[in-house]
């Protein structure tokens, strides 16, 4: 049998065994974790909607009518007008033909892509494309082909000797480093090379582009663009699920063969119909954006200052780099004892000799969050000096 116990023992020597938090009340920047109150710095709630009366009221107010549970799969009974209303709204705000409602981002994904390519085609991921991406590709049994991170020309290589169908799948910001895809050169080279592109941008919708509606509408790129375009619910637009966007011809197609969609019971219908006024709320307060892009160029401009080393972003993930497993959670329990909540991410979730603290920020935090944060930073620079110096 398999020895379990000594490879938890080997993580936990490597400094890359993982324990859960339990967190008591609404997830916001003040939250309490164990028992100890922390202002939090590691949630994907960018835009600070999670707990937005607003959005808390449209669950309520929802939930007389439309129950708690969906109650079975969208294709025998669990199809509600709620869901209907939600899918009919994100191909609006998408700018897309169609759209279709799944459980989560991880489903998506895996659906998707294993729906969109099988045995004897080609899939092209970007070598930092989220883990759910990954498991896709591997679910499609297609034939995988890696790319170096955004590295046009190596994917042009790949493509122009590949015959059959192809598909090309990237995220749209990627969640470890903050950076963004070169979205129009990704849209130009499939046009070129006759592949389908496919963008998941969980971590771009809310945040970026006119009124919130992404990564590729930051760039105008069209459904004839990005003919599939992927968006997380739970993350800038803070509610739950996720949904693809595209031709109707498309998302007809997943309906028949997408097997995370066909067999799985669908999200509770006053879920959907929250997002629906929480998609309101992000197309019409722009002010939350503008007070988001100030945080980030705050900290920037004073965490380089500091002498830490940040990746290049200029989104809501900002990856403080610290290279060592131990010297990352050590830094991270450092500002934890200082009353911060600063996630160490260490292999395999980033590459090897890459592990960072995950900085990202929310429109609900304030100025005198973000100070708080620096001043602590600024008292925890030392460690890294002095871990830079041992190795060395």
């Amino acid at each position: 049998m398999r020895d379990f116990a000594a490879e938890l023992e080997n993580r936990k020597q490597a400094g890359l065994y993982r324990t859960r938090r339990v967190i008591s009340g609404p997830q916001q920047p003040e939250l309490v974790s164990d028992g100890v109150p922390l202002l939090s710095f590691c949630s994907n709630d960018y835009l600070g909607l999670a707990s937005h009366p607003d959005i808390v009221r449209a669950v309520n107010d929802a939930m007389p009518h439309t129950g708690l549970g969906g109650a079975a799969s969208h294709l025998i009974c669990g199809h509600h007008d709620g869901h209907h209303q939600l899918e009919a709204r994100l191909a609006a705000f998408t700018g897309r033909s169609a759209a279709l409602f799944f459980s989560t981002g991880y489903m998506a994904n895996m659906g998707v892509i294993s729906a969109l390519a099988g045995r004897g085609d080609t899939v092209f991921s970007d070598r930092l494309n989220h883990a759910s991406i990954i498991d896709g590709c591997i679910l499609s049994r297609a034939r995988v082909r890696r790319y170096p991170h955004s590295d046009m020309g190596a994917l042009a290589d790949m493509l122009a000797v590949t015959g059959g169908h192809k598909l090309v799948v990237t995220d749209g910001v990627f969640s470890m480093d903050g950076d963004i895809a070169p979205l129009k050169e990704l849209a130009d080279l499939c046009r070129v090379h006759d592949a389908l592109l496919v963008v998941d941008d969980a971590h771009g919708v809310g945040v970026l582009g006119p009124q919130g509606r992404g990564s590729v509408a930051e760039l105008g790129l069209s459904e004839k663009d990005v003919p599939v375009l992927i968006g997380t619910l739970g993350k800038a637009v803070g509610t739950s699920g996720a949904f693809v966007a595209g031709p109707a011809l498309l998302m007809d197609y997943l309906v028949q063969k997408a097997r995370t969609y066909i067999y799985t019971t669908a999200m509770p219908p006053a879920i959907a119909l929250a997002t629906c006024a929480s998609l309101d709320l992000i197309e019409r307060e722009n002010s939350r954006r503008s007070h988001l892009q100030s945080l980030i160029e705050h900290f920037r401009r004073e965490a380089t200052a500091l002498g830490y080393e940040l990746m290049p972003s200029r989104t809501p993930i900002q990856p403080i780099m610290v290279g060592d497993n131990w010297t990352a959670l050590a830094l991270s329990k450092a500002l934890e004892q200082k009353g911060l909540l600063v996630t160490a991410i260490r292999p395999p979730t980033v590459p090897e000799g890459e592990a960072r603290l995950r900085v990202t920020f929310s429109a609900a935090h304030s100025t005198a969050d973000l100070e708080k944060l620096l001043t602590a930073l600024a008292e925890c620079r030392p460690m890294l000096k002095r871990a830079s110096a041992e190795a060395v």
